[in-house]
């Protein structure tokens, strides 16, 4: 996403308030995260934060960072943890006049398993491919949330859904 786009969400989650999310700014220094994670060290970063759902006690880090250091920025969503990252989005699509983040699930790991990952993915989600509307104004942050939680529930539970079934037998 281009670097103006980035910095206006990144404004729109600082100002938004009220919601069912609890959001924690990240402190950055010279325009980068020192510490945050080895992936993320040294890259420009214009906004992180820590956003929480704390009904639900889940939470991720969104940070908007050049992160292959070529001025096209991402919404990178780390896990609680900050073990991996969950969701790294950058392609932005006009879709009926609206802007909204495209992000694809493509899982890539090495256990011959990623057919069924995908299999499960599409079946809960209905498709591979997310639309996520991007807020307009701090009050459609909430709205915007609710729909990166959704996502990362979903990839995490695809990605995992072969240590739930025996897909060998």
């Amino acid at each position: 996403m281009e670097k103006d786009q980035a910095i206006f969400l990144s404004n729109c989650i600082e100002e938004s308030s009220g919601s069912t999310y609890e959001v924690n700014k990240l402190k950055t220094v010279g325009g980068t995260l020192p510490k945050f994670h080895q992936w993320t060290n040294g890259k420009q970063t214009l906004a992180g934060f820590k956003v929480i759902r704390p009904d639900h006690g889940v939470g991720y880090f969104l940070l908007f960072i050049d992160w292959h250091r070529n001025d096209n920025y991402y919404l990178v969503i780390y896990a609680q943890d900050k073990s991996t990252t969950i969701a790294e989005m950058r392609q932005v699509e006009e879709i009926e006049g609206v802007p909204h983040l495209v992000w694809k699930y493509n899982p890539l790991k090495r256990d011959g398993k990623n057919d069924q990952r995908k299999a499960y993915f599409k079946q809960t989600y209905g498709t591979t491919t997310v639309q996520i509307k991007l807020p307009s104004i701090s009050l459609e942050v909430e709205a915007f949330f609710n729909q990166l939680f959704q996502l990362c529930q979903k990839r995490i539970r695809a990605d995992r859904i072969v240590e739930v079934f025996d897909f060998d037998h």
